[in-house]
């Protein structure tokens, strides 16, 4: 049988444990001359040979050392360990109860320091080991639904998350926090606010632009973040809790609907698009400021029902020069039972696609005008193209961002009717705060590109 020692295998195992070292001690390794002390990290890798040691240096940063015949390991000094004081019964019970379900991403994730990549390896558990202080803000049960990058979420991963929150909702829990990766979260918060009707208590996604081992990570503030709002904000909707500014200062929560990842890795880089965020979280003191509107209030009587069905024959199609009609033929010739075309200024797409347009709309295949400026919304009868485009039976989608156009109708499609008239109907009616029919000047906050 394989030793296995606080996720070292094999002589390192027997190396570790034989020297009394636990992580969290310092350990002092000399190899080819060198000498590197730090605190000895547990192995959260995936796949990794037996002889990587990872120690925490005095800078923060983490880094894998191969220990070979010749490298020296030595015990430097013992943590010193404090007890958790077990709070009473009576205070445990009047915090409120929170589920945590983990679907992978940076936020879920450990360096594997023999390859250098970031791997979904960190359990839920893991991450009540390194944010211990989350059970002061609340009582909660966390658990892995799945274990995936958010690009490879499917639709079908949409409605297994969305059945597994609406089970802890009908089970009482007074909010739902969902670690996920960044790249893909809007669409999965956009999915869940759609998919459970009349929720009585928040869901609130959370990711992390930096992972946990980096000295400048963003993942446990965002996470009390996340928990303070599941627990305290008096909200009912599907949210994002992230920073709201490089400093670790306070976390923004925005509406699903209504945001967008807009920078590849500041930590600030979520941000509300035609809407303002809905509150301001101080992660030190627990304050929830709101400075957006609430839609829905928290109300844990109200009794939710679940209709998480997506139609996974919904395309994506951005406009470009010279984009080619035989795109949307494609389309409707391979079954795709609808299309959002992510078009330009007010919403226009060259009128060389005409013809296929008005072939798929006349084929039952709805399809569905959002724009790729993201901020203000489609008009389509400013321009003889978008008029061309409305006599077609292209479905305007106001101000809807469009990822979540896309999510919407896969939810449309596959939750409601297929029929293209109701579907107008369906997409037209804000059910969620996806449109936003008044715009005013702080909606477009330009200080986020100077």
């Amino acid at each position: 049988m394989v030793l296995v020692y606080h996720g070292y295998t094999g002589r390192l195992a027997a190396l570790l444990s034989g020297i009394g070292v636990e992580p969290g001690d310092r350990v002092r390794v000399v190899k080819d001359g060198e000498v590197f002390e730090g605190v000895l990290m547990p192995r959260y890798t995936v796949r990794a040979s037996e002889d990587i040691l990872v120690i925490k240096l005095e800078n923060g940063y983490n880094i894998g050392i191969k220990v070979d015949e010749r490298t020296q390991v030595s015990l430097a000094s013992k943590k010193s360990r404090l007890e958790r004081v077990a709070e009473p019964e009576e205070a445990v019970e009047s915090k409120a109860k929170i589920v945590l379900l983990s679907t992978g991403g940076t936020i879920a994730s450990k360096i594997d320091y023999e390859t250098g990549a970031v791997v979904p390896a960190l359990s839920t558990r893991e991450i009540t080991e390194w944010a211990p202080d989350l059970t002061d803000i609340a009582v909660f049960e966390a658990r892995e639904v799945m274990r995936v990058f958010s690009e490879d979420i499917t639709p079908s991963d949409w409605e297994r998350l969305a059945n597994e929150v609406y089970r802890e909702m009908k089970r009482g829990v007074n909010g739902a926090v969902i670690a996920h990766g960044t790249d893909m979260m809007s669409y999965s918060a956009a999915a869940l606010a759609f998919a459970i009707r009349d929720k009585p208590v928040p869901i609130v996604f959370v990711g992390s632009q930096r992972s946990s081992d980096r000295p400048s990570s963003d993942s446990i503030l965002n996470l009390k973040g996340a928990f303070i709002t599941a627990s305290r904000a008096p909200i009912a909707e599907s949210l994002i809790a992230m920073h709201a500014s490089t400093s670790d200062d306070l976390i923004a929560v925005h509406r699903g609907v209504k945001v967008r990842k807009m920078h590849t890795s500041r930590r600030d880089a979520f941000q509300s698009i035609n809407d303002k965020p809905i509150f301001l979280v101080n992660p030190y003191t627990s304050e929830v400021k709101q400075v957006g509107k609430i839609l829905k209030t928290r109300d844990p009587t109200r009794t939710p029902s679940l209709e998480a069905r997506f139609d996974d024959k919904v395309a994506l199609v951005k406009a470009y020069p010279g984009v080619q009609n035989e795109i949307i033929d494609m389309l409707v010739d391979k079954g795709f039972h609808g299309i959002v075309i992510e078009g330009s200024g007010l919403g226009h797409i060259s009128n060389r696609l005409l013809d296929s347009i008005k072939r798929a709309v006349e084929s039952g295949v709805p399809v569905v005008m959002t724009s790729q400026c993201l901020f203000g919304r489609v008009n389509l009868n400013v321009y003889s193209t978008g008029r061309r485009l409305l006599e077609a039976g292209v479905i305007p989608a106001e101000d809807m961002l469009p990822e979540v156009a896309y999510v919407k109708l896969s939810w449309v499609l596959a939750s409601k009717t297929r029929d293209i008239a109701e579907v107008r109907k369906w997409m037209l009616t804000n059910l969620e705060g996806e449109i936003n029919y008044r715009h005013t000047l702080d909606l477009y906050p330009r200080w986020l590109y100077e």
